[in-house]
């Protein structure tokens, strides 16, 4: 089957050229106002209403998902999502039991998967041990590489069948913005305890706290070098570097002004970055590859005072100096813009609208950065709601592979979910390895490629084509009721089921043109039997279209 017109019609419409009509997440048309400066976008209709909140506030809606939600009240939803320590998710934890991995501290993490024997491979090469010895004393599922592939497994179950979907939205959101790289070093120890108690327990909770524990979780400390960042002249004073120099390390306090709190023009300069720099040094890491906590070493301080944004930090405070720099970013109007920002370019717009982030920002500032009041803010403004931003955002890679599988109402276990985490790095985004500390990226152009859309295509193929261990699919489900042996009939109800119906005159040419394509009826060119609609082909090339691509 080629995939390319299909390709070419997506990669129009999610860059613009060929887009849907305006009101469907495209631009306004030439001569428009600009969607914030004049007016407010007409409401979504209910129907819409709903399916436009479970692709934004979850990773896109189940078969019956829309039907339930109407039932409970699209408000009465919104607020549980909000309150997930009311929803029952005991069958998602159950499903998640056998990724012991996950809830390990740092140190059994450390103990339980072993640093390589580096005399192991000697001893393969010159004969003293088989291959066969080698890997029964060092088992493939005792290898540290296994935390970081339970870690993804984890977070593509939970974001395919958890019933907690805000919570795992907002997860996914703080760890791009608080990434750390889970290959670097010792980090790969590190970083299901990272997300475990620094992420989800604040995912929802207020940003300074998320700050402060960001910033004294050894993942932290480790991903931006800040644990060996001591005052000029010191020497280490024991181990294996006993008697090196070190020094000042600009990587921490860069990134926690740039990328986690002021944003890059927040107002801070050069000088800024060192003052900040010099109050946290001595935040460090006690005995990195055994116990990997968090520890302040008051000999590796620099001592002096400090003067960061103009507030002056007396002399002497010790760790105290790292604690008053997080509050005073943290109570910046600089940093309220910035999260507002990103937050409402989550779940409103690539743009984001600015009297909206002007609201969410003044949330942040009465509120003292409580998210979900922030949340509340946008779930309940007419921006979220107008028609410019229906479907206007592109899923990223894990977004289209969890909205894939919940849209085809597949099941999914533990085992199975290892598959699909890794198809979404082979479509663009591999779990947790994001190298630079801006984590993925929230805008389409980062995700729009004619490589990448093909890649996706080839992904909703094997899935709905049951290619995939253990994910449970039944395409046959999804058409009940139209008949087999009526392609137009069956892809009217593929639309409606997939895509609630919605689609542009050309998404709906393109997929009525493969209609007559062999693969899809499983006719040969002479056959003159009846038509047996491949609806698993069929599901594939609708999850394909651009408005599947869009949330």
């Amino acid at each position: 089957m080629t995939w390319l017109a299909l390709v070419l019609l997506t990669l129009g419409a999610l860059t613009g050229c060929g887009a849907p009509a305006f009101g469907a997440g495209a631009a306004p048309p030439t001569g428009a106002a600009p969607a914030d400066a004049l007016r407010v976008a007409p409401p979504l209709a209910e129907a819409r209403r709903i399916l436009h909140v479970l692709n934004r506030v979850g990773f896109g809606p189940r078969p019956g998902d829309v039907e339930r939600v109407r039932a409970v009240g699209l408000e009465a939803w919104i607020d549980r999502q909000l309150h997930p320590e009311t929803i029952d998710d005991r069958a998602t934890e159950r499903a998640l039991a056998e990724l012991a991995s996950i809830r390990l501290s740092i140190p059994e993490a450390l103990r339980e998967y072993p640093r390589p024997d580096p005399g192991l491979r000697e001893k393969v090469q010159n004969g003293e041990m088989t291959r066969a010895e080698m890997m029964e004393t060092y088992p493939p599922e005792k290898r540290p590489f296994r935390i970081a592939a339970e870690l993804q497994a984890a977070k593509t179950l939970r974001a395919v069948e958890s019933e907690r979907q805000l919570q795992e939205v907002m997860v996914d959101f703080w760890f791009n913005h608080f990434n750390v790289f889970a290959e670097k070093g010792d980090v790969r120890w590190y970083v299901a305890a990272y997300e475990r108690d620094v992420i989800r327990p604040n995912a929802l909770g207020r940003f300074p706290d998320l700050v402060r524990a960001s910033a004294r979780h050894p993942a932290m400390l480790f991903y931006l070098d800040n644990w060996l960042s001591a005052r000029p002249g010191f020497t280490v004073p024991v181990g294996p570097n006993k008697g090196r120099k070190a020094g000042l390390n600009e990587n921490y306090a860069r990134e926690l002004m740039e990328l986690h709190t002021l944003g890059v023009d927040g107002g801070y300069t050069q000088t800024d970055v060192t003052e900040v720099a010099r109050a946290f040094t001595g935040w460090s890491i006690d005995r990195p590859q055994v116990e990997g906590r968090f520890v302040f070493r008051p000999r590796m301080h620099d001592t002096g005072e400090k003067v960061v944004l103009g507030h002056r930090i007396p002399a002497g405070g010790g760790q105290d100096d790292g604690e008053r720099v997080l509050e005073i970013l943290t109570h910046h109007p600089a940093t309220a813009r910035f999260i507002a920002t990103k937050l409402v370019r989550r779940f409103v717009a690539d743009t984001p609208p600015p009297a909206l982030v002007a609201r969410v920002a003044a949330t942040y500032l009465k509120t003292e950065g409580d998210i979900r009041a922030m949340l509340r803010a946008i779930f309940s403004s007419p921006e979220f709601y107008g028609e410019d931003a229906y479907r206007a955002k592109v899923k990223k890679p894990f977004e289209f592979v969890a909205s894939a599988v919940r849209a085809l109402g597949a099941t999914v276990d533990a085992q199975a979910a290892f598959g699909l985490a890794r198809a979404s790095a082979e479509i663009g985004e591999p779990l947790y390895q994001a190298q630079p500390p801006t984590g993925y990226p929230d805008r389409a152009e980062a995700w729009v490629t004619s490589g990448a859309l093909l890649a996706r295509m080839n992904f909703a193929l094997a899935l709905a084509s049951g290619r995939y261990p253990r994910v449970t699919v039944d395409p046959g489900a999804l058409v009940a009721g139209a008949d087999p042996r009526s392609p137009d009939a069956v892809l009217d109800r593929l639309l409606a089921v997939l895509v609630a119906g919605q689609t542009s005159a050309e998404t709906r040419a393109v997929l009525a043109a493969q209609l007559t394509n062999p693969e899809i009826t499983r006719l040969s060119p002479d056959d003159r039997g009846p038509a047996n609609t491949d609806v698993a082909k069929l599901a594939a090339l609708v999850l394909g279209s651009p408005e599947f691509q869009r949330r």
